[in-house]
């Protein structure tokens, strides 16, 4: 089956980008189901006092899955163009790890928790932002070059 004349082959790039932005979207939606969060009862709309993890790892509140669920749509949204796309990806990397730092320096049991996020965060925050430059700015087969 050959690509549509009327839609262009997307590169690897978009493709990554879209793909990111489906695991934030799932992500954000799974932040919202009993049992895959654990303590779904203790679920704050934001601060340091949600007691919900995702996966019984992730801190999570209503806050930080509607965050999830707008890096999905951007992600989806920019994996239209092969530049937006690593836009999407190398400028959503740094804003993780910026995230990443944040919740390295600040008091978790603190107002400055408002997102809220735990160690298990912390670490998949900084996998997550050097993940997502790496696909942002590595070379890859297939990749236009404008």
């Amino acid at each position: 089956m050959t690509a549509s004349p009327t839609r262009a082959a997307r590169s690897p790039r978009q493709l990554f980008a879209a793909a990111v932005g489906v695991v934030f979207l799932l992500v954000g939606v799974l932040g919202f189901i009993p049992g895959v969060t654990t303590n779904y009862d203790q679920l704050g709309g934001a601060g340091h006092d949600s007691g919900a993890l995702l996966l019984n790892l992730f801190q999570v509140s209503i806050l930080h899955n509607l965050v999830h669920l707008a890096f999905g749509i951007a992600g989806i949204v920019l994996a239209r163009t092969a530049g937006a796309a690593r836009s999407f990806l190398i400028g959503g990397g740094v804003i993780y790890l910026v995230l990443w730092l944040y919740g390295l320096l600040i008091d978790h049991g603190s107002a400055a928790n408002f997102v809220p996020v735990n160690g298990a965060d912390n670490w998949l925050h900084l996998g997550l932002g050097i993940g997502m430059i790496i696909l942002g700015v590595v070379p890859v087969a297939g990749a236009r070059t404008r």
